[in-house]
């Protein structure tokens, strides 16, 4: 019997390292991708993507996409209107919702035709439209929400050719990560990365068919787009 295929893109650290580990045993067969770990790999290019999904085949059983962008030593979170630079909003539109978009295009053909099979890609409740009570981080938001949007799209797609399939968008939580560790608050749910990945990874091998195109937290509620 054929291992399991497995791929997790975003797996050099984080999240997607403690997936890769996760899921790395008997039975499965892991392949991470990311900086440092594929030669050439880059989200903001489309035809490394293509390389890596070429590289790996036909046949997939699961693909999580665990990439994404909050800040860096330059882009912080915006916390009014003033703040909104369009150099900083393409760039959090390029990791957090294109980026994605195109390990959608060249990653869902992969996915076995015949049983069930799974992609997921992080995404975070702040990209909820419904939910935004607190306003704030509008690179963040919107780039999130239009993640969603092309999962959502994207998924009903994939389910006239892959009955089988399931595609949506995962919550993690606020994990002690290098993206959120400086906004955590006193009182959140502050996960490690490793217990981040085993909350996922449960809410993944819950899903069915049905559940294609939605948006999941980490402990398996649906968010409201």
């Amino acid at each position: 019997m054929e291992p399991m295929s497995i791929v997790i893109i975003g797996a050099t650290r984080g999240i997607g390292a403690a997936l890769a580990d996760a899921l790395d045993g008997p039975g499965r067969a892991v392949t991470r991708i990311g900086r440092g770990i594929t030669p050439g790999f880059d989200l903001l290019d489309e035809a490394s993507i293509a390389r890596a999904a070429e590289a790996v085949g036909p046949g997939l059983r699961l693909v999580i996409d665990a990439t994404g962008f909050l800040y860096n030593d330059r882009i912080k979170p915006e916390k009014s209107l003033r703040q909104l630079d369009p150099a900083h909003l393409a760039y959090s539109f390029a990791v957090n919702a294109t980026g994605p978009a195109l390990v959608m295009k060249h990653f869902l053909p992969l996915l076995a035709a015949d049983e069930r099979a799974v992609f997921a890609t992080l995404s975070a409740r702040v990209g909820s439209i419904s939910d935004n009570h607190l306003g704030g981080w509008y690179s963040y938001r919107a780039a999130k929400a239009a993640l969603n949007q092309l999962m959502r799209t994207a998924a009903i797609e994939l389910a006239r050719t892959r009955k089988h399939a399931i595609c949506v968008a995962l919550h993690p939580g606020t994990v002690e990560t290098d993206l959120s560790r400086p906004f955590a608050k006193a009182g959140l749910d502050l996960q490690t990365p490793a217990q981040s990945a085993q909350r996922l990874l449960a809410v993944i091998d819950g899903l069915t068919p049905a559940q294609t195109g939605l948006l999941f937290d980490h402990m398996g509620k649906q968010i409201p787009f």
